[in-house]
């Protein structure tokens, strides 16, 4: 049932920026008291390597006191909020539109938003229920998300995003911000890459978010992945890192093109498989 939370109901973060909202409508459970509050923004056209550091970052997360908070929107979004359900993580979605079922954006995600709230989530509004959305809310809704959260990561956005309003209302709240990098010949790299160079944390893995967020790394303790998980270009470049391999080298060996090769290299190193140092590539197992 939808209905408005009380000023002492609202995310405490929330409470300090300069343009509070009004009202908040809610539906299903409200953020866990103890938990970080973590936005995961990016890019609606998405690649594969987003969706899967997206989905590698959150699940690395299973086991944290960390609450999911992202758009509901398509692309990154809706990645974030069903790898945090699958991950067994609270998950809080914030749409462009009024509650209502109606008018809830975008539609698609309907069944999306009832689930978060099916797993202990919720969806939250500052707009009236029946209320559609306009191309005027996404960034009124962002400065929520920033706003109430402790940190906002980046996955893929270019350069000229709206995801990148999100960043920048969450530095101007003096929140935390980091990005992934990405492959350099991918427009949606852009955006991440300009962040870092602004002095923006790099994520590399779910140990560079807990950090982010003030939790404990768990580099002491790794968890060994099961390597038939892996894709199949993936494991290609395990079996080539027999000994460690300047990159370039390594690139060519795997016969694939460049920037599939690019990725899949970023992909294994955010897993901890691998580590580049002193020009070589090599395994971290």
């Amino acid at each position: 049932m939808i209905r408005s939370l009380l000023p002492e109901e609202y995310p405490e973060l929330l409470k300090e920026i300069n343009d509070p909202p009004k009202q908040l409508r809610y539906e299903g459970e409200l953020p866990r008291s103890d938990n970080k509050l973590l936005a995961v923004v990016g890019s609606r056209k998405y690649s594969s390597y987003g969706r899967e550091v997206c989905e590698t970052l959150i699940m690395g997360l299973s086991d944290a006191p960390v609450t999911i908070v992202s758009g509901l929107a398509l692309g990154i979004d809706s990645v974030a909020h069903r790898s945090a359900l699958r991950a067994g993580l609270q998950t809080i979605a914030i749409p462009g539109s009024g509650l209502d079922r109606k008018v809830l954006h975008p539609h698609s995600h309907v069944g999306l938003a009832g689930e978060i709230i099916e797993n202990g989530g919720g969806i939250m509004s500052e707009y009236d229920d029946l209320m559609p959305a306009g191309v005027w809310a996404f960034p009124k809704r962002n400065r929520i998300m920033a706003g109430m959260c402790h940190a906002t990561i980046i996955i893929e956005a270019e350069r000229r995003s709206g995801t990148l309003i999100t960043s920048r209302l969450a530095t101007e709240y003096n929140r935390e911000v980091g990005a992934i990098p990405g492959p350099l010949n991918s427009p949606t790299s852009d955006g991440p890459h300009m962040l870092i160079r602004l002095g923006a944390a790099l994520i590399r893995d779910h140990n560079d978010v807990r950090e982010l967020l003030g939790l404990k790394r768990t580099d002491e303790h790794p968890t060994l992945l099961d390597l038939d998980d892996l894709s199949e270009d993936e494991k290609k470049f395990i079996k080539l890192l027999d000994k460690p391999c300047p990159r370039d080298e390594l690139v060519r060996k795997s016969k694939l093109e460049t920037s599939t090769a690019s990725a899949t290299l970023s992909l294994l190193e955010i897993k901890g498989l691998i580590t580049e140092e002193l020009g070589l590539v090599r395994k971290t197992f």
